[in-house]
């Protein structure tokens, strides 16, 4: 790829994948609940989920899809409910997801569970197929092979992706030893319990 048009997408995409969107919240939640290493998994999750957007972007699936947007409404909605129901479970200090009060023992989200939950997140997202639809096509050159230009550029939104999502998981664990030094873990899983239900939310009426 010619390093004129990398030059422009790095900073473009950079502050793009910066700005608070469902993916990044996510991260900033498990930081909060499950710490940064382990909202790795997440993360792995939702980069898989971003190459296959991506890739299937690159390709004009994405195009396609877009133009039957019945195709996400089901897929989308049982997402959204899934991580409404999630957010419910924090809020009241249950579940897998929400941080153990000291009377309490709740076994932990599973690696698989929060993979799981990063890629149907990164998938589940019409914004996102939207947004790679828009972006993808003007900096790739007919003249060149589609492949390795289209790899070039996944790897570098999932670089940037990876980056952001530490950043924000990263915010997450400092609110959380912020909170957790006045003990205050019921606050912080209500906290982190009605940002994941408005991810939730967000997700099945975006």
């Amino acid at each position: 790829m010619k390093l004129s048009l990398l030059s422009v997408f790095v900073p473009t995409f950079f502050m793009v994948s910066l700005t608070p969107g469902m993916c990044m919240t996510l991260a900033m939640i498990l930081g909060m609940t499950q710490g940064v290493k382990r909202t790795l998994w997440m993360m792995l999750g939702e980069l898989a989920g971003v190459a296959l957007v991506a890739v299937a972007a690159g390709a004009g699936v994405a195009a396609l899809m877009l133009r039957q947007p019945e195709l996400f409404a089901l897929f989308k909605w049982v997402g959204g409910a899934y991580l409404a129901y999630l957010g419910v479970m924090m809020w009241r200090s249950r579940g897998r997801m929400a941080i153990p009060l000291e009377s309490v023992e709740l076994p932990r989200a599973t690696r698989t569970q929060l993979a799981m939950q990063g890629f149907v997140t990164a998938v589940a997202n019409p914004k996102g197929w939207a947004f790679f639809v828009a972006l993808l096509p003007p900096f790739l050159d007919a003249s060149l092979a589609l492949g390795p230009q289209l790899a070039a550029l996944v790897a570098v939104i999932l670089l940037i992706e990876f980056i952001c999502l530490l950043l924000y998981a990263g915010g997450g664990r400092t609110a959380r030893k912020l909170l957790g030094e006045s003990d205050n873990v019921r606050l912080l899983n209500r906290i982190a319990g009605s940002m994941m239900v408005g991810v939730g939310i967000w997700l099945a009426l975006g």
